[in-house]
């Protein structure tokens, strides 16, 4: 399955019925899914259902859409207030032959303002109905877009975070391979401070010292960090080659990686050891910042 990324852009222009329409979709980094949705007034419903769909398109990410729609201008139609025509026929019958007054005409009775009214043709419930349709099929294709950029930019994190990923196993392999680490170094070092401490106070007991400094070496080792480092490193690479929404499981991963490297820079005993550490604490956080990313 592919790796996606959270960001994406699309934009879909299309005409349905007397309506053109444009669908712009845009989405960036979060923890979960927020869809934050804008249309025209009158276009509630179709609201509704975009919000769904965009939830069965997409994982994580905020997902800012929206909608914007004109329609064409159509013929105006003629409408007669057929209540108000009647009334005024009703008022002025009583005055038809008096004092040589005749009934007016029907037309002179339609130019009385309000008797006729000039309004723009409204769509019945079954165009409205096919409107919207039309509206939806542009925003899934919309979606479609995005989908796809979204993972050619996953397929191109994906590569980042191998690359990521190799150079971490290397600084464990090197930190593992430290000279500093070999037997021979770490009795050397434990006897040069035994004697520095001899040296400073007779009152020490050397074989207490001597024990002490055994536990201080045990403590200092490094064998867990690195055991659980390169764990790690398999655990990731078998997320990245599996893809799909698996951002929040590399971000926990990332979150151990930086444990185990702040533990191995804090018992870190020797310069060289110590340089190898920091090195792994700026690749795992690079690679953390990438994670951030991934859907």
């Amino acid at each position: 399955m592919a790796l996606a990324s959270m960001t994406g852009f699309a934009r879909e222009v299309g005409q349905t019925g007397p309506w053109r329409y444009v669908w712009e979709l845009k989405t960036v980094n979060a923890k979960g899914l927020d869809v934050r949705l804008k249309t025209p007034p009158g276009f509630e419903a179709i609201g509704e259902e975009a919000r769904a769909r965009i939830g069965r398109a997409l994982q994580r990410g905020t997902c800012f859409a929206s909608l914007t729609a004109s329609r064409e201008a159509s013929p105006p139609v003629a409408r007669v207030n057929t209540a108000l025509l009647d009334s005024l026929v009703e008022a002025l019958a009583p005055y038809d032959g008096r004092l040589g007054l005749r009934a007016p005409s029907v037309g002179a009775l339609l130019g009385v303002r309000g008797v006729v009214e000039i309004a723009e043709a409204e769509e019945d419930e079954a165009a409205a109905a096919e409107s919207a349709a039309g509206m939806l099929e542009g925003l899934d294709r919309a979606l479609s877009e995005l989908v796809v950029t979204r993972r050619q930019e996953g397929e191109a994190l994906r590569g980042l975070l191998a690359r990521r990923i190799d150079t971490i196993e290397e600084l464990a392999a090197a930190a593992d391979a430290c000279p500093a680490r070999k037997a021979e170094a770490v009795k050397a070092r434990l006897a040069e401070q035994i004697a520095a401490l001899l040296d400073a106070s007779q009152g020490l007991d050397p074989n207490r010292l001597h024990q002490e400094a055994v536990l201080l070496a045990a403590k200092a080792d490094i064998r867990e960090e690195i055991d659980r480092l390169r764990a790690h490193v398999g655990a990731a690479r078998e997320l990245i080659g599996k893809g799909g929404p698996v951002g929040r499981r590399l971000d926990f991963l990332a979150q151990e990686f930086s444990r185990e490297a702040n533990t191995l820079c804090a018992k870190a005993n020797d310069v060289a050891l110590t340089v190898i550490g920091l090195d792994l604490k700026t690749e795992v956080e690079q690679f953390r910042e990438q994670v951030q990313n991934v859907e």
